[in-house]
């Protein structure tokens, strides 16, 4: 069993706490949207918090990434701790500056004012804040004085992004200080300073080229020492001494009692238990002197390997382990991870059969038994898993049956409550495989909690953005299946759903009717289409249709959105397309949509009137244009069905093709170019119909354009052909002025003109 995981990173407990922690966390985040967004099953509803780094994660620890509480870890367990032994003598806030802030030569002073019983600056500075009188305070600051000797290499931090490369952090080598501590040590009575001075020389040492000076006096005097936090902190350098020797399986042995015991040090000691191969962990497992010993070190192997194997060992000899919970946990994240959401064949009993299959029936079987043998520390939360697995497994009726058990004696926190009731609609909504009104009936009350509810209560942990999205993806097969084409859209939007003119008038029935039922109710406040939109949605097609009657009818629909102006003026042609320029241009009269589409009807009219037809064919031609994707009119289409984008290919097909035609504007500048008058008009139609030209090279050119291909379009050498417009333009107009104009804007035309 080679272990792998972050192996070039792990090399030691020295170099974990010196190098590890300094340098990967700026490669990690610190969330999980991933797992948090895929599941239905919180790990921190049930599982004591020191585990939750340990929960089913994409980061290499759930929440956080990478552990980087090294120097701060224990300060508020410190700060209590001395708090108790001084009593009064220091304040809280000084207690806190002593012990956490920059401190060094606040402490220094002090230690010589007690070793020379001499004023300085420093007793000056202290004197009316602490009690320096006292024998504690002088303790205090004499110890700090020590502890601040070896910060200088325990403290130690790198920043490099060469994990290949071994950074080789400063070591004490003064022996003679360390044995100094241990003569502290000897030499204290009061046992919670001898305590300390107990740590300091492990921890001294560990830091220092003779490790083995802490490792045997760890081993001389662990028998007389309490067995608090100092004492596994402490067990944990002398685990990675022995990492450092090479000792893998008695270093792993050791991580997984500071694992066991030390709370706290639970995320530390699983980054650092590693096995090299098969046989250190058989070794491990045979230095273990109990029961709890083997549960502890399945219990930290099983978050690198098989969860369900060591949940099996642990409970054959330990049911009632703690460490049984967050292994379930994992287990249970594991088999959802299995499941395909996609309703990719549309079919409820397709999806249900698929994750059927999915689930391992090895994993369902133990979980199972476990709950129904009602020995472990928190039956409620084997319930709960047991239950949630049947629900998988398609065993409704079993599933209610387990949340029964799991709701009588669990917690009555509110993630507890929520958790199981997510899992209970999960259950009931599996049950139905074609729906009425009567069933309908039995999710209702659900429904509007998960989707209305839920999200306002802000209840923490409580994955249930899976379940919203997998019940509408549920919903929408069944009414799919059941030929309920509204409704299916209601809770699964389709895309192509507004192509079918039959679907769309549908639709717009379904929505202004009065008398909607309670389920249909819930659809409309998930769905993010209205009638607005819909209105919105089809003026923009008879526009893009030229029919303008049509489109203002369905504009004057639109409530607030006919109002929306223009960033810029569309009744306005430029010789380059520069949208921003174009919209920072000063407009005399800001267009709004229902302003524009009107005064297209009076153009139109005032063609067919025989009035001002070039004039008027031109603005056509430079509002169509403008309101295509290539214009300065894009916010025009842009709609929320039909979508928004820099691109075109941000459209799907039949979006692009409508938003990237040009032939409109193009015919209405050909009828403009018919009621020329003079040169300088012909000039500017010629070079308005050949930026259409262009714009339908560029269309049919790239129409199937991927990102296995984009590279042509900067790989291309023929950026441009010699349009119609262009030769006209070049053979006819030079002498115009327009033509100047042209040849000092436009790169295409400069290009071409200057071609021998």
């Amino acid at each position: 069993m080679k272990k792998t995981f972050l192996r070039k990173l792990l090399l030691g407990f020295s170099t974990i706490l010196l190098f590890v922690y300094g340098v990967i966390f700026a490669c990690g985040g610190g969330e999980d949207w991933g797992w948090f967004f895929d599941s239905n099953f919180a790990p921190e509803t049930f599982v004591d918090k020191s585990y939750s780094p340990l929960f089913l994660s994409q980061e290499v620890f759930y929440g956080i990434g990478f552990d980087t509480e090294h120097t701060t870890r224990f300060n508020d367990e410190n700060s209590a701790d001395w708090t108790t032994f001084l009593g009064d003598n220091i304040p809280a806030k000084d207690l806190t500056f002593f012990l956490t802030d920059s401190s060094s030569a606040d402490v220094k002073g002090l230690t010589a004012f007690f070793k020379y019983k001499k004023t300085n600056k420093f007793s000056v500075k202290w004197k009316n804040k602490i009690k320096l009188n006292d024998s504690k305070t002088k303790d205090f600051i004499l110890f700090l004085k020590d502890v601040q000797e070896v910060e200088h290499f325990s403290t130690q931090k790198y920043d490099s992004w060469n994990y290949d490369a071994i950074v080789k952090p400063a070591v004490l080598t003064n022996l003679n200080w360390i044995k100094s501590m241990e003569k502290k040590y000897a030499a204290t009575n009061d046992p919670f300073l001898k305590n300390r001075y107990w740590f300091l020389v492990i921890k001294t040492s560990f830091y220092s080229t003779t490790p083995e000076f802490g490792t045997a006096f760890f081993y001389n005097t662990q028998k007389d020492t309490p067995k608090n936090t100092l004492y596994y902190r402490a067990l944990a350098y002398q685990a990675g001494i022995e990492y450092q020797q090479k000792h893998f399986a008695k270093s792993n042995y050791l991580y997984s009692q500071v694992f066991d015991k030390c709370p706290s040090l639970r995320v530390v000691s699983a980054y650092s238990f590693h096995p090299q191969e098969e046989k250190d962990w058989k070794e491990s497992l045979n230095m273990a002197k109990s029961d709890e010993e083997k549960a502890a070190l399945w219990a930290i192997q099983g978050y690198y390997t098989d969860e369900e194997q060591a949940i099996a060992e642990i409970y054959k000899i330990q049911p009632k382990s703690e460490h049984l919970d967050y292994l379930l946990t994992r287990l249970i994240n594991n088999q959802e991870n299995k499941i395909d959401h996609s309703f990719k064949q549309n079919s409820v009993l397709e999806y249900k059969k698929r994750t059927k299959d999915s689930i391992s029936k090895s994993s369902i079987n133990l979980v199972l038994k476990i709950a129904q043998s009602n020995q472990t520390a928190k039956p409620y939360l084997w319930n709960v898993a047991a239950g949630y697995l049947e629900t998988l497994n398609g065993n409704i009726k079993q599933a209610e049956v387990n949340f029964d058990n799991a709701e009588s004696k669990m917690p009555q926190t509110s993630l507890a409550i929520s958790q199981v009731r997510l899992l209970r609609f999960v259950n009931n909504l599996s049950k139905i495989d074609q729906i009425d009104s009567n069933n309908e009936k039995t999710i209702l009350k659900d429904l509007t909690w998960l989707y209305d509810e839920l999200p306002k209560l802000n209840i923490e942990n409580l994955r249930y953005e899976n379940a919203t999205t997998w019940s509408k993806n549920y919903l929408s097969a069944l009414y799919k299946s059941q030929k309920n084409e509204v409704l299916a859209e209601l809770f699964v939007r389709d895309n192509s759903f507004y192509d079918n003119e039959k679907k769309l008038e549908a639709m717009k029935t379904f929505l202004a009717k009065n008398n909607k039922t309670a389920i249909e109710k819930i659809g409309v406040s998930v769905y993010n289409v209205n009638l607005v939109d819909i209105n919105n949605y089809q003026a923009v097609a008879a526009t893009f249709a030229n029919k303008i009657p049509e489109a203002i009818a369905f504009m004057q629909k639109t409530e607030d959105l006919q109002n929306v102006k223009f960033y810029g003026n569309p009744f306005n042609g430029y010789i380059k397309d520069c949208h921003d320029c174009e919209h920072a241009v000063i407009q005399k009269k800001k267009y709004s949509k229902i302003d524009f589409l009107n005064t297209l009807k009076i153009m139109q009219d005032n063609i067919s009137n025989g009035e001002e037809v070039y004039s008027n064919s031109l603005l056509l031609g430079n509002a169509f244009y403008n309101i295509t994707h290539f214009g300065n009119a894009r916010i025009f289409h842009e709609t929320n069905i039909n979508g928004y984008g820099y691109s075109p290919y941000d459209f799907r097909d039949p979006i692009r093709a409508m938003v990237t035609d040009c032939s409109l504007a193009k015919m209405y500048y050909k009828m403009a170019l018919e009621a020329t008058t003079n040169r300088e008009q012909k000039a500017k139609c010629y070079y308005m119909i050949a930026k259409c030209e262009r714009n339908e090279y560029y269309n049919v050119k790239y129409k199937l354009i991927t990102n296995a291909n984009c590279w042509k379009i900067t790989d291309d050498k023929i950026n441009f052909l010699a349009w119609d417009g262009f030769k006209k333009l070049k053979a006819n107009y030079s002498d115009t002025k327009y033509y100047q104009e042209v040849v000092n804007e436009c790169g295409y035309f400069k290009t071409y003109i200057s071609q021998k």
